[in-house]
């Protein structure tokens, strides 16, 4: 059975630094270089991030709740980042590449598809108030088939009776 090894708190700290900015590189690679149990790098890193999500380092919003200003300031951030570089600097601001990418998207059409919410919002209230519209129509409809069927029987009525009342 193996003995289990302690590290110092600064090993620690520069094991996550190199697993932290390793690149291209595996955690597996990095682990071998440190010469480290794969396992224990990653629950180091699962700490790290852990403690940085619980000191409110980590933007805990959801990336709808960005306002204009935030998301241009994050395209201008985020822009020539690539790759690696690109998904660390998202997962630091709890965002994904496809945000950014809508986002950019959104300020290059000039803004139309800024109010995503607001429009969809519209469209649920047109959707309700179309199936309201449709139910009144639907409630008149039967109403006049009922109006007009009672004045074709009263003129039956009168035609059968008119006879006998002269």
């Amino acid at each position: 059975m193996k003995a289990k090894r302690t590290y110092s708190v600064e090993f620690k700290e520069q094991a996550l630094s190199k697993a932290l900015q390793r690149g291209s590189r595996s955690v597996a690679g990095v682990a071998d270089e440190l010469n480290v149990n794969v396992l224990t790098l990653r629950k180091w890193m699962r700490g790290a991030t852990a403690a940085n999500r619980s000191s409110g380092s980590a933007d805990t919003r959801r990336p709808e709740d960005w306002s204009l200003e935030e998301r241009l300031m994050a395209l201008h951030e985020s822009h020539g980042l690539v790759d690696e570089a690109l998904h660390g600097w998202c997962r630091e601001r709890g965002l994904f590449a496809h945000h950014l990418a809508q986002w950019r998207a959104d300020f290059c059409a000039g803004g139309a598809a800024v109010s995503r919410r607001e429009s969809a919002q519209e469209v649920r209230d047109l959707k309700q108030t179309n199936v309201a519209l449709q139910r009144e129509l639907k409630r008149k409809e039967k109403a006049l088939a009922e109006a007009a069927a009672l004045l074709v029987l009263q003129k039956k009525y009168r035609a059968l009776l008119g006879d006998e009342a002269e």
